[in-house]
């Protein structure tokens, strides 16, 4: 599924991340703790350079707690970077923020520090971060909402005598090169819902549902739940609630909201849409496709160079 979404205020806020990195000494990278892989921005490698990492996975309360703990694990498993799964439901874990942050400079004494290092708070639209932000400083420094793209503007906050924060705008990439990435950046409301189709959103979400949370979909919608095809799956879901539109036909769109909706707010439990072995396999997916794509296009251009050179031997031959 293709994202096209990336106003001007991202292009923006991307500049300026790059153009503050040398004073940054963390960062934090907020990722949805359902989608830990999708959530990454692949931009931020480009421009991190070698600056440790805290990862921080949102909305965990939401999460299959075995995924998380297998994710943090993979975030951890690295030099120089360090993951924590927090959440709204569990407030502790906002105060371990700073234990970690101190981690990567153990040795810092705020007595001999002129100022506090910093910390770039960055993430995908509606991850968190605002909220991450005012549950850290304990007040409301940074707007929050379900909507994507409320942050608009950096903004520099102190969090304690050793660190500050600097908050940025939620930046998509300008392009999703794995398509099932796209859609469950969808699926969680990473994107506008008018920048997608709510139905054909929900039936990929449902392809991998049926599959690895049956049970969770029979016991929202009942036993009776057809698990074999996910259109299908949707249009009794959208029966059993009433999504009907002209003649009586099921209106999948409003259905595929419905379960969207429904999914988001967490009534189907406790989900996660990707793991790190499939993380591994689609990575080998997506280079394989796009090197065959970028071969195909060297083929058009080397096909059109020939064909330009045989012409102008032709036109060359005609003068002779």
């Amino acid at each position: 599924m293709a994202i096209q979404w990336f106003p001007g205020h991202m292009h923006k806020a991307r500049k300026e991340m790059a153009n503050v990195l040398p004073e940054i000494d963390v960062i934090i990278e907020v990722l949805d703790a359902r989608i830990p892989w999708s959530s990454e921005n692949p931009m931020l490698s480009d421009i991190s350079k070698e600056k440790p990492v805290l990862r921080l996975l949102t909305k965990s309360d939401l999460a299959d707690p075995a995924m998380t703990s297998q994710w943090l694990a993979l975030h951890s498993a690295t030099s120089g970077q360090d993951a924590l799964a927090i959440s709204t439901e569990n407030p502790k874990a906002y105060k371990e923020v700073p234990e970690r942050l101190h981690a990567f400079y153990p040795d810092d004494d705020p007595h001999k520090r002129l100022k506090p290092r910093v910390a770039m708070v960055v993430g995908i639209p509606n991850v968190g971060k605002s909220t991450l932000i005012n549950k850290l400083t304990g007040r409301v420094v940074a707007k929050t909402g379900n909507e994507p793209a409320i942050t608009k503007r950096q903004q520099h906050i102190k969090l304690t005598e050793l660190w500050s924060l600097r908050d940025t705008p939620g930046v998509l990439w300008p392009k999703v090169d794995n398509e099932a990435s796209g859609f469950r950046l969808a699926a969680t409301g990473a994107v506008r819902d008018t920048a997608m189709d709510s139905s054909e959103v929900a039936t990929h979400l449902l392809d991998y549902l049926i599959i690895e949370y049956a049970d969770r979909l029979q016991s929202r919608y009942g036993q009776s739940l057809p698990l074999i095809e996910s259109v299908q799956t949707l249009e009794e879901i959208g029966r059993a609630r009433g999504c009907l539109g002209a003649g009586g036909l099921i209106d999948f769109d409003r259905a595929g909201r419905l379960l969207l909706q429904e999914y988001r707010a967490g009534l189907l439990g406790q989900i996660t849409l990707e793991t790190p072995p499939m993380r591994e396999r689609e990575l080998k997916e997506t280079a394989a496709r796009i090197a065959k794509i970028e071969a195909k296009r060297e083929k058009r251009k080397a096909d059109k160079l020939a064909q330009r050179n045989a012409e102008k031997a032709r036109k060359k031959s005609k003068r002779f």
